[in-house]
C-alpha cells in the first residue's frame, strides 16, 4: 500500500540517520522526495538509493545542498522545488546538531550555532512553505524533536533549548494553520542509533539502556515510521502532538 502516493516531501538533514530512513521509506510508499543536506557525497548517495526505492516511473527525487539556517538559501532552493513540482505536501525538519558542554564552559558560538541549525532552520523552512500550503488547503509538517526536549539532559543546555523551542513552534504553529487543513506534529525520539550517538561508551549506552522500558536502543527506521503516519492521511485528525518514539523512556 503506498500511503504517499501523489505526495511530495522535503526533507532536511536527509542524507544521514533518521532524515535518510524517513526518506527511503517515504519514496517506498509512492513520494516524490527531495532531501536537503550539506554534504555532496552523502547526498548523491542518498538519491541513489531513492531511485532504488521508486515504486512509480513518475516519482521525482532531488538532493540540495543546503545551509539550512540561512532563510536566504532555504527560500531560493524551497521555491525552486515548488517551481518544478508545483506542490509540497510534506515537510520534515529532521536537521540537527550536538554541541555539548555544561553551560558554564558553553561558549556562544556553540549556542548560536545549535540553535539556528536546530531550531531557525524549522522558522525558515516553515516561513517559507506555510503560504504554499495554506493556499493549497492541505499539508502536514513534521518536526523531529527529542525527548530531551521534553526532560533536558545535563550538558545540553543548548540542544535541549533548541528542541523544547521546536515544540512550542509545532503547537503554536498548529493553531495557525489548523483552519486550512495543514497539520503540524512533532516526533521526539528516544536514544537512537545514528552518527549523533554512536560514539558513546559501552558504560554509557548501558546506563541508557538501563532505563528504556523496551530494552533496546532505538533504529532510524523505528522514526521513520511514526514520520510517515503523520505525513499520511492516516492522521489526518492529528495536528499540535508530540509522538515520543523513545521505548518508553518517557511516560
Amino acid at each position: 500500500m503506498q500511503l504517499l502516493k501523489k505526495k511530495s516531501a522535503i526533507i532536511t538533514g536527509g542524507t544521514a540517520g533518521i532524515g535518510k530512513a524517513i526518506a527511503l521509506l517515504y519514496a517506498q510508499n509512492g513520494a516524490d522526495v527531495a532531501i536537503f543536506g550539506t554534504n555532496r557525497e552523502r547526498a548523491e548517495q542518498t538519491l541513489k538509493e531513492l531511485e532504488a526505492h521508486r515504486v512509480d516511473s513518475e516519482q521525482k527525487f532531488s538532493a540540495h545542498l543546503v545551509n539550512v539556517a540561512q532563510f536566504k538559501e532555504v527560500e531560493e532552493t524551497i521555491q525552486k522545488i515548488l517551481s518544478d513540482w508545483g506542490k509540497v505536501d510534506i515537510l520534515v525538519n529532521n536537521a540537527g546538531i550536538t554541541r555539548d558542554n555544561l553551560l558554564m564552559r558553553m561558549n556562544e558560538e556553540d549556542w548560536d550555532l545549535v540553535l539556528d541549525v536546530n531550531l531557525k532552520s524549522v522558522y525558515n523552512t516553515c516561513r517559507v512553505l506555510a503560504r504554499s500550503m495554506m493556499k493549497a488547503k492541505g499539508g502536514s509538517i513534521i518536526n523531529i524533536s527529542s525527548v530531551i526536549g521534553l526532560t533536558g539532559n545535563a550538558g545540553q543546555v543548548n540542544y535541549a533549548a533548541s528542541k523544547s523551542g521546536m515544540i512550542g513552534f509545532t503547537k503554536s504553529l498548529a493553531k495557525e494553520l489548523a483552519s486550512r487543513n495543514v497539520r503540524a506534529n512533532c516526533v521526539a525520539p528516544g536514544y537512537i542509533e545514528t552518527q549523533m550517538t554512536e560514539g558513546l561508551s559501552d558504560q554509557i549506552k548501558g546506563q541508557i539502556l538501563a532505563n528504556i522500558p523496551l530494552g533496546r536502543i532505538g533504529s532510524p527506521q523505528d522514526i521513520a515510521q511514526a514520520a510517515l503516519y503523520l505525513a499520511s492521511d492516516l492522521s489526518s485528525y492529528v495536528t499540535g502532538q508530540v509522538i515520543a518514539v523513545d521505548g518508553g523512556m518517557v511516560m
